[in-house]
């Protein structure tokens, strides 16, 4: 059967975890030999930086124009096929050609939980339609699926199945450890809305000998200000959106990721720094309990993480930490994620 991917996302967003989830998605189905596929896009989705480093073949790719598309994201795309075919979308779309087996991945339900107004609305409405219509539903944690039957009870369960994330082999722990530029430093990765609780981890790290190392979007005017007035100018450093092998010598070099989300729909960067054999304190938020392996880090709140800290300062325990992240990371990989996700789409084809 013919899949067709929606890759809206790209065009959506300039980078983020629903992107990195779909670009390894796409470049290891593109590798499996019997999946007959097609990707449609808007113009400018190469402008994403997880989607410029993707090589789709121009035979496979349906550029369609980015005129309205604030207003066509919102809107099922229309797909001339009489045959049947599995529709997959990036961002909450489906298809409403009768052919089509519609699957929807489920990131998490942030919206459901910190957003109001129009932008919740909107989001909401757009994503439990596409999951109602859906005939496969794709959660990517546990955590995430019990979300979504708190959120959407009357779901049918036969349709819902749990698909883990990877994490980029663009990751791994270096033998030699160059001197940090940073000092000795704590790494803070991703957005930094206020349940992602940048704030506190500020705060937390006035209180330490830690310098902070900021990596995601360029900081605001007010950010810039909370940051000068709780460590000073001189002890933290913005890096912006790096590369993998770029973030890949940072989480070497960090004396830990500080990872203090209070919601996550599974929590990427928590792997990506086990894997480069970076110690993670965390906060436990039921996502990252549920895949950080090892739960001696998981903190509880301010003072609970200043005491993580300090266990990792014996480097006995900070070695074995090193070790059993390594150990932990071995159960998640993109290729596992293509192999389950392949056998679903068969699963489907043969259904039809």
């Amino acid at each position: 059967m013919k899949i067709i991917f929606d890759n809206i996302v790209f065009s959506l967003q300039k980078a983020g975890g629903i992107s990195v989830v779909w670009k390894y998605l796409l470049e290891n189905v593109m590798t499996v030999s019997d999946i007959d596929y097609q990707c449609i896009e808007y113009e400018g989705a190469e402008n994403n930086l997880f989607r410029k480093t993707i090589k789709i073949p121009e035979s496979k790719l349906k550029i369609l124009s980015h005129k309205l598309l604030s207003l066509k994201r919102y809107f099922s795309p229309k797909i001339g096929c009489n045959s049947s075919f599995i529709f997959h979308s990036s961002y909450y779309r489906y298809c409403k050609n009768t052919s089509a087996v519609n699957f929807t991945t489920v990131h998490d339900f942030t919206y459901e939980y910190y957003s109001k107004g129009i932008k919740k609305w909107l989001h909401c409405f757009q994503k439990h339609k596409a999951i109602k219509k859906s005939d496969y539903i794709i959660c990517i944690s546990e955590t995430t699926k019990k979300d979504l039957f708190m959120f959407l009870p009357e779901i049918d369960r036969s349709k819902v199945h749990v698909v883990y994330n990877g994490v980029s082999d663009n990751y791994y722990l270096v033998k030699t450890v160059e001197n940090s530029k940073f000092g000795d430093y704590v790494i803070f990765v991703g957005a930094r809305e206020g349940y992602k609780n940048f704030k506190l981890a500020v705060e937390t790290l006035k209180e330490t000998r830690f310098n902070l190392v900021i990596v995601g979007k360029e900081l605001s005017n007010a950010e810039k200000k909370m940051l000068i007035s709780q460590l000073g100018s001189s002890r933290f450093f913005e890096l912006g959106r790096i590369s993998n092998d770029e973030l890949n010598k940072i989480y070497n070099n960090a004396f830990c990721l500080l990872y203090p989300s209070l919601y996550e729909g599974f929590g990427i960067p928590v792997l990506e720094a086990q894997k480069a054999g970076c110690p993670v304190v965390t906060l436990n938020a039921p996502s990252i309990v549920e895949i950080i392996g090892d739960k001696t880090l998981v903190a509880k709140d301010k003072h609970s993480i200043n005491e993580k800290l300090l266990m990792l300062e014996d480097n006995e325990f900070r070695q074995k930490t090193i070790q059993l992240g390594l150990q932990n990371v071995k159960k998640y990989s993109w290729e596992k994620m293509q192999q389950e996700m392949t056998m679903l789409y068969q699963k489907a084809s043969y259904a039809k």
